[in-house]
């Protein structure tokens, strides 16, 4: 039975919105619990999932590792996936990686658009790369199986984390500069480099990733995973919505200004368009993956390969990514590979 995986949401959590997991037959998701959040609040974030898998035990779980996505499609469930979206969360301090993977967190974003104290976001004029405690906070991550995300950040500091992690990294939702020229999708430097060092490419639908933004075509947006699945490998590339479902726009302000900022910073939208944009009229919710799948298939892929795409390669990259080094053995070089 193909298994179905979001590599990425952040969605306003409601009752609502896990019945439409359901309905959608989502396996797992990985969640953004922090974007600005500190280590507290985001032990608050926490707190509020714990709150939910109690009230939804039979919708909902937190998955910790890979055979939490086979317990979910066994149970009619699907598993939660904790994430960062910025290294807010660990503040100034490498011990508190360790406390966040063992807290659930699997996946941790380097930066967020801007310069942090390990990298350079893609909003910076001048991307200088890993810093020193980068490079540190990237082998501590390694070592526990907390995945390096590089969604948000610069080209050269993409490329380094690449480079110098000693497992495969992930780009969590994104889409290739070549297509659509946003400030956060990737060049196709940055795409062969992730394929053959056996990274994971999650495709985006947020409208300001997209072609045409939220008039793009189904049609259009598949035949663009296809071609990138041939550049980067078809093992290495899925689907990361970036879902924002019934978030207020209220949200798109903390998303891109956060504390560091007190003017309202519009990002990747415009003056004109401060909240968010509306979503492609194929994909409104977690029921319309069954549309995005028919839609790799009607852009030329086999059953095989849509079924990677919709989540057999994340399941495999979950299954080499989520635990301590040693117990995957040697990790001098990318061991997933």
């Amino acid at each position: 039975m193909s298994v179905l995986i979001d590599g990425l949401q952040y969605a306003n959590w409601s009752e609502k919105i896990f019945r439409q997991m359901r309905m959608g037959g989502v396996d797992a998701v990985h969640v953004t619990i922090a974007y600005h959040e500190t280590f507290r609040e985001t032990v608050l974030q926490i707190e509020r999932w714990n709150r939910w898998f109690e009230r939804y035990p039979d919708l909902i779980f937190q998955g910790r590792t890979a055979a939490d996505v086979t317990l979910a499609q066994a149970t009619g469930r699907t598993a939660i996936f904790f994430g960062a979206q910025n290294p807010s969360c660990m503040e100034d301090d490498i011990g508190l990686i360790e406390i966040l993977h063992t807290l659930g967190l699997r996946f941790m974003q380097l930066t967020y658009n801007n310069q942090s104290l390990l990298a350079s976001g893609c909003y910076e004029a001048d991307d200088t790369g890993l810093t020193r405690m980068g490079r540190e906070v990237v082998a501590e991550m390694n070592r526990v199986g907390l995945v390096v995300d590089m969604s948000h950040s610069g080209e050269r500091s993409t490329l380094e984390a690449i480079e110098h992690s000693t497992r495969p990294i992930a780009i969590t939702h994104a889409n290739p500069a070549s297509w659509h020229g946003a400030l956060r999708n990737k060049s196709d430097v940055v795409l062969k480099a992730l394929g053959e060092t056996g990274g994971m490419m999650g495709f985006s639908v947020y409208p300001h990733h997209l072609k045409g933004g939220s008039a793009c075509s189904l049609q259009d947006f598949c035949d663009m995973v296809a071609r990138t699945a041939d550049l980067v490998g078809i093992g290495h590339v899925g689907i990361g919505t970036d879902l924002c479902q019934d978030q207020p726009d209220s949200i798109v302000e903390w998303m891109r200004t956060g504390r560091w900022t007190k003017r309202i910073d519009y990002g990747e939208g415009s003056a004109a368009t401060p909240g968010f944009p509306d979503m492609p009229g194929w994909f409104a919710d977690n029921r319309d993956f069954g549309t995005l799948r028919a839609g790799l298939r009607a852009a030329g892929m086999t059953d095989a390969d849509a079924d990677a795409v919709m989540g057999g390669n994340w399941l495999r990259f979950f299954e080499t990514s989520f635990g301590a080094a040693r117990e995957w053995g040697d990790t001098t070089a990318h061991a997933a590979q």
